[in-house]
């Protein structure tokens, strides 16, 4: 008499240990996607999703988001009406010190829906595309801490962070080691905005500084290109090569 064993793939699924999709639809989907996007296409090919969130605090352990901002980039431009913007209620008191940065207060958050609410309408928004912040990993930490607890998966997104590709034009533009210890030089969005004279918008304001950020991506995407395609990866390839970490 046989008998089928079963497959290592098939017993990690009998113990629970295997592999499983997210609660969400559109959080799988996504990630299918991110994970067969290739990456040896020029950067005007992809379409981006240009996101900032304000937050009660920068500790990804104990403080929430209160507001996400987010705006379309394809063909390096920006998609005028595609745009994602949102308060946020947080189930913390929303601290003082905050407010004061962001200006949102308790009153304006006091009828604003959960995260656990948003999160499927950001993760639609976002569904399939390249992420683009300034210091965009800290809006990451936020947003896949939120996934994995609601939905059990983090966000799959290939990200591209504004503030390492301004060092890296930088770099390509003076590749000098004084000007790894040069003090004066800053990295704040709003400071880059006006160092390479870029439309200005409203700093500390989700939406404004996505928008900022947005510029900010399409500007440095084809100054480091330069003349010639430049691709995902080889974009990927050079970061890899930046010196200067904040």
């Amino acid at each position: 008499m046989s008998m089928n064993l079963p497959t290592p793939k098939s017993l990690l699924a009998l113990m629970g240990l295997g592999q499983k999709g997210s609660s969400l639809p559109a959080l799988d989907e996504n990630n299918r996607l991110c994970r067969q996007l290739d990456q040896t296409r020029p950067l005007e090919d992809y379409v981006y999703t240009v996101l900032d969130t304000e937050l009660t605090g920068l500790s990804a352990r104990k403080e929430e988001i209160v507001s996400i901002g987010a705006v379309r980039v394809r063909g390096l431009a920006i998609v005028p009406g595609e745009s994602f913007s949102v308060l946020v209620r947080p189930s913390i008191p929303l601290p003082k010190t905050s407010t004061l940065i962001h200006r949102i207060t308790p009153e304006a958050i006091a009828k604003a829906p959960p995260l656990v609410e948003v999160l499927p309408g950001l993760i639609e928004f976002c569904k399939g595309t390249l992420i683009v912040g300034h210091h965009v990993g800290l809006d990451m930490s936020f947003l896949n801490r939120a996934c994995k607890k609601n939905h059990g998966r983090p966000l799959a997104n290939p990200c591209l962070d504004t503030m390492r590709m301004a060092m890296l034009w930088r770099e390509k533009r003076t590749p000098s080691h004084y000007e790894q210890y040069n003090l004066s030089i800053s990295y704040v969005l709003t400071d880059l905005a006006r160092e390479f004279e870029l439309p200005r918008f409203t700093a500390h304001d989700a939406l404004g500084d996505a928008l900022q950020t947005a510029y900010l991506f399409i500007y440095l995407a084809k100054k480091i290109a330069g003349n010639r395609p430049l691709t995902l990866r080889e974009l990927f390839r050079a970061g890899q090569s930046w010196r200067w970490y904040m």
